[in-house]
């Protein structure tokens, strides 16, 4: 169950359907994401897996953390890594995460949360479960994105942006149908809290069974709908989704999104997180942590961790219980 909702969509500012002269955005291609394990070992799909990065631009990577429901002991995070080049983006839906790096920055994340990480010119970085939820146990679902930077901004020095889940704008549709969550980017004149080196548009809408959704998108943006649960159709086509599922969308000026009729008891409505990006349309060379233009930039990124230049592993842990994002500066 998504962490920020509302009883009543019909309170909510409504977003208005788009004019007959917008052009609806037609459908690319629909991907399934396969299954794998990431850190220590806790589950994930790999949204953008098989998709060309010249569709996914600006955005390289998208992973669906969970959703899974640890038994005491269980809980994983990652060990310390390095990144360099580009931001992560990790929205927390339900659980707890902490964050922490070499700069000294960090946080805590937790039921709806999203934190913005620029690893801009390289730090090293560990997200794992406090201690309590380790002991504890508990629901673990959310998405961690990553986004290019352009060249002129790949040297940036590291910074965090912690987002709470009230933050986030709640919008509905002109009928009242979907929940519209804006993190980041702007929808029919209402922004997200999420400030952005590229610019993009991040957003979760809930679509109840059987309504639609067609919402303006900015022309100048790709546009990708990656379903986190539920069933429904993409596209003024109907392409049938379900979950695990990856639209991309092709230019236009409106992508619309229906809920079926009929859902799964354990996901009573359609969840879709949608992203949108202005594409930076440089080269990209990419191996494991590091996002750079030239092969030549990667191996001296490998080069620059392995000497020690991206960072010093803390000898204290972070703080438990600390909330709340640090900018880390240099």
């Amino acid at each position: 169950m998504p962490a920020v909702t509302v009883e009543d969509f019909n309170t909510l500012a409504r977003v208005p359907e788009p004019g007959p002269t917008a052009v609806d955005r037609p459908v690319r291609s629909v991907t399934t994401a396969p299954s794998g394990h990431e850190g220590e070992g806790f589950p994930v799909r790999r949204a953008f897996a098989g998709v060309d990065l010249s569709e996914l631009d600006p955005f390289i990577h998208l992973d669906q953390m969970g959703e899974v429901d640890y038994a005491p002991g269980e809980p994983k995070g990652t060990a310390w890594h390095p990144h360099r080049g580009f931001e992560t983006v990790t929205y927390l839906i339900d659980g707890t995460f902490e964050h922490q790096d070499s700069h000294g920055g960090g946080g805590v994340i937790t039921n709806g949360d999203t934190q913005w990480m620029t690893a801009g010119g390289g730090l090293l970085h560990i997200e794992r479960p406090p201690e309590a939820l380790v002991t504890s146990g508990g629901l673990f679902h959310g998405l961690q994105l990553w986004v290019n930077l352009p060249k002129a901004d790949k040297w940036l020095q590291p910074r965090y942006q912690d987002l709470r889940a009230g933050e986030s704008v709640l919008l509905t549709t002109y009928d009242g149908g979907a929940l519209i969550r804006v993190i980041a980017g702007e929808l029919a004149g209402h922004t997200g809290p999420g400030a952005t080196h590229t610019p993009m548009a991040m957003m979760h809408a809930t679509i109840s069974p059987g309504a639609t959704v067609r919402l303006p998108w900015r022309r100048d943006f790709n546009a990708l709908g990656y379903v986190l649960s539920g069933a429904g159709t993409v596209g003024a086509q109907q392409h049938p989704v379900r979950t695990g599922q990856l639209a991309v969308f092709g230019p236009g000026d409106a992508i619309t999104i229906a809920g079926a009729t009929h859902q799964e008891s354990r996901h009573p409505a359609l969840d879709v997180v949608l992203l949108g990006g202005q594409p930076i349309r440089e080269p990209i060379a990419w191996a494991g942590p590091f996002v750079m233009n030239t092969k030549a930039e990667v191996l001296q990124a490998f080069e620059d961790y392995q000497a020690g230049r991206l960072g010093v592993i803390p000898a204290e842990r972070m703080p438990h219980g600390h909330v709340g994002g640090k900018t880390s500066q240099d």
